[in-house]
């Protein structure tokens, strides 16, 4: 049975990394979850950065997200926030979706928000996406393949290379993945 992993806001804040979760969410490989105050806080930072997007642009790729995974926004989690202790307050709602999803990993950038002992008491751990990735990739290594294959591929304005996606991917924060990928591409390549 697959793995369930909580998404953290932050990692479905870079559409390229998002893109990739929610195509491999979507392939099988893993079961994606999150909530809606993740998905508050994930577009809230998005216009932050990006005050130029439009807001129903922004609704349209909410709206994406939670239709690309059916099954996948968790609820009835709020209840089991304030029993929760985290270094910062604020990361409780998704150790509590975490628990009520009974997810096995909580993807995140922020790893150290997320201290392994109090995680390992639900069994529970926290994982960096590029370490998320590259586990992915060793299990099933075609299925990832497919899926970034077709994230390039569906890249037209301008169009984008599998080199070029994975330079992307790299500036995002999953240098260790790119080049474990890069590896598993060179050898399908050779004959």
């Amino acid at each position: 049975m697959p793995a369930t992993a909580i998404l953290d806001a932050c990692v479905l804040h870079s559409a390229p990394v998002r893109d990739l979760l929610l195509r491999l969410a979507v392939s099988g490989v893993y079961r994606a979850r999150w909530t809606d105050r993740i998905l508050d806080e994930c577009f809230e930072s998005i216009h932050r950065v990006r005050p130029d997007l439009a807001p129903e642009r922004l609704a349209r790729t909410r709206d994406l997200i939670n239709r690309a995974v059916p099954d996948s926004r968790v609820s009835g989690f709020e209840r089991l926030v304030k029993g929760l202790s985290l270094p910062d307050p604020d990361d409780r709602h998704v150790l509590a979706a975490a628990i009520r999803a009974r997810a096995d990993i909580i993807v995140t950038f922020n790893v150290a928000d997320f201290p392994k002992g109090e995680l390992s008491r639900f069994g529970v751990e926290a994982r960096h996406p590029d370490g998320f990735l590259i586990a992915l990739l060793d299990v099933h290594p075609d299925a990832v393949c497919v899926a970034v294959r077709e994230q390039a591929a569906s890249l037209r304005s301008p169009p984008v290379s599998v080199e070029q996606l994975l330079a992307t991917l790299h500036e995002c924060g999953l240098p260790g993945f790119v080049a474990r990928l890069r590896e598993v591409l060179a050898a399908d390549a050779v004959p």
